[in-house]
């Protein structure tokens, strides 16, 4: 069995991953370890293996922590777009995320701007995340369900609003989204 962010599942779901491990080998992999889980590594009550270098042809990601401005937010969308980018717009507020895709849309009219979010159903999503995937969205605004996992290649920026709102390990998972090209 292979587990993939450990830290989002719950207690229920461990104690089940327990019964099944009896007959099978389990491989856990994250980049941001639980503490009780990183603790029974170096105590050696689990055997842990660490990747210390990034995947090959990937760069670094640089990370800029700045207070809210829409002219430095206009320049990195329009930056992107210009070298065949994309973007993620991370705005964690359902209630407000069609006007913050508005607002977006009149900073940068030249994008094609579209939002997802949780609430959304199956279908909804899977359509704006294929138009995303097939370049035919710029920009996406979204909430954090970019953290579980989606993978896009060509996303190499994001933007955080008021990332002070989200956890640390939150961030570098939502962080891990993007690429450097």
């Amino acid at each position: 069995m292979i587990i993939d962010e450990e830290h989002r599942f719950g207690v229920k779901d461990k104690e089940k991953i327990k019964e099944m491990k009896t007959n099978i080998d389990v491989l856990t992999m994250t980049a941001t370890p639980i503490p009780r889980t990183l603790h029974m590594s170096i105590v050696g009550v689990r055997d842990m293996s660490v990747i210390y270098e990034p995947p090959q042809d990937r760069k670094p990601v640089r990370t800029y922590v700045l207070e809210y401005d829409k002219e430095v937010i206009r320049e990195a969308i329009t930056k992107e777009i210009e070298r065949q980018g994309q973007v993620f717009y991370l705005y964690n507020k359902v209630e407000g995320i069609e006007k913050k895709k508005q607002e977006l849309q009149e900073l940068v009219p030249e994008a094609r701007i579209a939002y997802a979010h949780g609430q959304m159903s199956g279908a909804e999503l899977e359509d704006i995340m294929m138009d995303f995937i097939e370049k035919k969205i710029d920009v996406i605004v979204c909430t954090t369900i970019l953290e579980s996992g989606i993978d896009i290649p060509n996303a190499n920026t994001i933007i955080i609003e008021h990332a002070d709102r989200l956890g640390l390990a939150q961030l570098y998972q939502i962080r891990g989204r993007v690429r450097k090209k």
